[in-house]
């Protein structure tokens, strides 16, 4: 997945606070922003581009947004904004509705009504959030339903909310692994995945195809893995009993994705390990502890799924990937074994 990393550290000062101005603009929507940081601000903003749906993980001082009805008549993408606080505090005025939006708190508005938002961060840091992007085509039912949610602090931790949440903060520290085909995908479940918490507190669920509340589903599943790679106990049978479906419906969902459920944990289990075994900071752990720590009880299993995935015993791979220093005969060594779950 391609992500941009754009910071205002990377501009001299004087510069900063017009640059993110106009980067704003153009990514999020045209507001007039002021803030008492104007002098020296300091922001950074992620971008990943999910075909129709961006998603954009900001980090910023104290600042005021306004959207006046003038902007909205100059320029109207026709889109939702949704976003997730990550640490601050904002207040809006959309509408006629007040709010004050809290850490974990969602809150959904639009481009084609004027808004007002201030946003203040907690103990001097910085204010972090996640805005995501969706044209309003992309959201399957009438706009009046959907109206009627702008401005309202919606909980992120429990319910769908939660699950939204908690598949918006794993999209940016998972793009490194995903390829660039899987970004149009991947917004599709965004989109889908937003369809279904919009539908369950607009009482609209009648109205979300049965498409969309598959992937969600999916989605929801996904996240659920994620969150419990480390459990020996994960398997098809447990994540199916926890969503309260089926093993054959669970298997009838990864069917679209070409891989088993199992085939899909393993795949995960491993890419956790290969990433730990390149992180300087875990040199110290054995391979064992490692393998271990994502799932694989027995470390003969583990060293054998490893090589089978990339070609290469894990304490090869360690070295590589922290040294540099290549294993000549890579391509010819049998599995290690046991013994090479030991090394570091």
């Amino acid at each position: 997945m391609i992500e941009t990393v754009l910071r205002s550290e990377d501009l001299p000062v004087t510069d900063r606070f017009e640059w993110w101005r106009e980067l704003t603009s153009h990514t999020l929507m045209p507001t007039e922003i002021t803030s008492d940081h104007a002098d020296d601000f300091r922001a950074c903003i992620r971008q990943l581009d999910l075909g129709a749906v961006q998603v954009s993980v900001l980090s910023y001082p104290s600042l005021r947004s306004r959207r006046t009805p003038a902007l909205v008549r100059r320029s109207d993408p026709e889109l939702y904004h949704l976003a997730l606080t990550l640490s601050g505090r904002q207040s809006i005025s959309h509408g006629r509705r007040d709010a004050l939006v809290g850490v974990g708190d969602l809150l959904l508005y639009d481009t084609s009504h004027p808004c007002d938002a201030s946003a203040f961060p907690d103990d001097g840091g910085a204010v972090e959030g996640i805005v995501v992007n969706v044209p309003r085509a992309a959201i399957p039912f009438s706009a009046a339903k959907v109206d009627r949610l702008f401005g309202l602090p919606l909980p992120g931790s429990t319910g769908m909310g939660a699950l939204l949440s908690q598949f918006l903060t794993r999209l940016e520290p998972e793009s490194d692994s995903c390829r660039a085909q899987d970004t149009i995908r991947l917004g599709g479940v965004t989109a889908d995945l937003i369809t279904a918490f919009l539908a369950h507190h607009a009482d609209t669920e009648d109205g979300v195809p049965p498409e969309s509340r598959q992937q969600a589903l999916t989605a929801g599943i996904h996240s659920f893995i994620e969150r419990n790679l480390g459990d020996p106990e994960l398997s098809p049978a447990a994540v199916a009993a926890c969503h309260h479906i089926s093993v054959r419906y669970l298997h009838r969902l990864f069917q679209p994705q070409g891989v088993t459920v199992s085939a899909w944990i393993r795949q995960r289990r491993l890419e956790r390990c290969r990433r730990d075994l390149a992180d300087l900071r875990l040199s110290d752990k054995s391979i064992g502890f490692l393998a271990a720590r994502w799932g694989f009880v027995h470390a003969s299993e583990f060293t054998r799924a490893f090589r089978r995935a990339y070609g290469i015993p894990p304490s090869a791979y360690r070295q590589e990937a922290l040294h540099g220093e290549q294993c000549p005969d890579r391509q010819q060594r049998a599995p290690s074994g046991p013994d090479d779950l030991a090394s570091r």
